[in-house]
């Protein structure tokens, strides 16, 4: 991949990325939202064909559905299988039981989370944290410990909890932004805290609350963390997480990382998302949404037939996500869009049909309506473009 000049100023930031997928777990708790059997087994199966290094499958404490999911799941894919469960005996157990090669175990840490929601002191959650890594290490099975909430958690008891796991032989902790609340540099910073006190690879997850989860993962990423978790299309509590696609593309891109990631289905695997979820990707999302990769401006469609890297990232193209260009037609239209259009469709038009086309798809775009083939070759045939047998134009 070449690097524009002002696109990379240090392209040996990252040493690697790796991702913790848990479209099937926090992504499923996105309100009014939920995965049957099938769908999840449809997920999963793409997101471990495409390389995906750990599945968070569910929570198989939850329910019999759901620990069958996981289950399942785990004995069918060759990716690392994660399930999540509370720091509780028999949640723990659950997940074990299930087959995974990693259990998620996880507590608040916060004060605000620790009064009003778990109701447990300080002291009380440490020592479920250390006996639930501690179990399943006697399992035989890797550990993730969160400290949840870990960015509204005192700094000092956070540095305890994440010493006191450590001791107990817990493989990775991943500091959850459970909230939303942290910027990069902040995130960064507690990271590189966290970093000081464990040898355990660290884990991050962030929120999108304030629109940062995606900036926050790869700033952690900087800090030293090893992995990050996301959801597809960011899906997940309220704003979301941190998206699939958004991280692997930052990464490869932007930080010249290979995430060992089959780039070219993430278009694909966005779309089964959407429809097994039921919540529309937007058309101005990054990387999937409709708008990613289309153009409507003339100034823009027009340096973009010249040399594509004009108006997109240049290190980014559609075909690396499996997605295709688009030059969509209406009130911003310029002349080079219609002249692309009209020959697509068989037209020969002169310079000034051209003219007339364009000045008739911008009142028509400007009216809010939709400039399909079918009104294009409409207007061709009012202005009499020539040239072409009419029977041939494709509509």
């Amino acid at each position: 991949m070449e690097f524009f000049e002002g696109t990379l100023t240090n392209t040996d930031e990252l040493e690697s990325v790796r991702l913790f997928d848990t479209t099937l777990r926090d992504g499923e708790q996105s309100p009014r939202t939920s995965f049957d059997y099938n769908d999840k087994r449809a997920i999963a199966e793409l997101l471990d064909e495409m390389g995906t290094h750990v599945i968070e499958a569910g929570f198989p404490v939850n329910s019999d559905p759901e620990f069958e999911a996981v289950s399942d799941i785990a004995a069918a894919t060759d990716a690392t299988t994660c399930g999540l469960a509370r720091v509780v005996e028999t949640d723990v157990q659950a997940a074990i039981d299930a087959g995974v090669d990693m259990v998620h175990v996880f507590v608040s840490t916060s004060d605000v989370q620790l009064q009003d929601s778990m109701h447990a002191s300080r002291e009380e959650a440490v020592t479920r944290a250390v006996k639930s890594v501690e179990q399943v290490r006697d399992a035989g099975l890797e550990v993730m410990f969160s400290p949840m909430d870990a960015t509204r958690t005192n700094e000092a008891f956070l540095v305890e909890v994440v010493e006191a796991v450590s001791e107990a032989g817990v493989d990775w902790i991943n500091i959850p932004d459970t909230c939303g609340v942290a910027t990069p540099s902040r995130f960064a910073k507690l990271i590189r805290l966290v970093g000081e006190h464990t040898d355990a690879r660290i884990d991050v997850h962030t929120h999108d609350d304030f629109g940062l989860a995606t900036a926050n993962a790869m700033s952690g990423f900087e800090a030293g963390a090893h992995q990050a978790q996301v959801s597809v299309n960011g899906i997940g509590e309220r704003a979301g997480n941190a998206a699939f696609e958004e991280v692997v593309m930052s990464a490869e891109s932007l930080y010249d990382v290979d995430t060992d990631i089959d780039t070219t289905r993430i278009t694909e695997l966005a779309k089964l998302v959407e429809e097994k979820s039921t919540i529309p990707i937007p058309v101005n999302k990054a990387v999937v949404g409709d708008n990613a990769f289309a153009h409507e401006s003339g100034i823009h469609a027009a340096g973009v037939m010249e040399n594509t890297d004009t108006f997109e990232p240049g290190v980014m193209t559609p075909e690396m996500v499996g997605a295709s260009r688009e030059f969509v037609l209406g009130k911003h239209t310029g002349t080079h869009s219609v002249r692309k259009r009209l020959e697509e469709l068989n037209y020969e038009p002169s310079d000034s049909e051209v003219r007339a086309v364009t000045k008739l798809v911008k009142e028509f775009g400007a009216e809010k309506e939709q400039v399909t083939d079918s009104v294009i070759a409409r207007f061709a045939e009012e202005v009499g473009v020539s040239g072409v047998d009419s029977e041939e134009v494709r509509v």
